[in-house]
């Protein structure tokens, strides 16, 4: 084993992580590992750097999937630096606003039905007059907003 080559044991010490994790991270192709000749997985050192990248974009709502599509941008699978983070964080900072806008939006409506104290989806004056909401269909067409067309 070379300098550059980690256990997977020695990946999940230096990430925090399991080695299920690893497993499962290298299984989704977020990650990647040789094998040695005795069929033993190595990991390449910059996986380490990939892991923190997965781990911050994880903690911030990003999906696996959202990350995966991401990753695969880089060229030849490298290790992203710097600059991919700022660059790619910026196509996530939409989505993110968008998500907390909702958030304040649905904070905002759950305050006013603790106010009223009706508690009644369907009969609210100020929440749902006439039950429009009903109309829209089954869900959360209050915090969605009304259907979206197809593709």
């Amino acid at each position: 084993m070379t300098v550059s080559e980690l256990t997977p044991a020695q990946v999940a010490e230096r990430s925090g992580l399991k080695v299920s994790a690893l497993h499962f991270y290298e299984k989704e192709g977020l990650i990647t590992a040789t094998r040695t000749g005795g069929n033993q997985r190595r990991y390449p050192r910059d996986t380490l750097r990939r892991l923190a990248f997965i781990g911050a974009a994880q903690r911030v709502g990003i999906s696996l999937a959202d990350i995966r599509t991401a990753l695969a941008t880089l060229p030849e699978g490298r290790t992203p630096t710097a600059a991919d983070w700022e660059r790619l964080s910026a196509v996530w900072r939409e989505e993110l606003n968008a998500r907390i806008a909702t958030l304040e939006r649905l904070r905002d409506d759950l305050n006013g039905c603790i106010r009223c104290g009706c508690l009644s989806l369907d009969s609210c004056r100020l929440y749902n007059p006439g039950d429009e909401y009903g109309r829209l269909g089954p869900g959360a067409n209050r915090l969605t907003g009304p259907p979206r067309a197809g593709p």
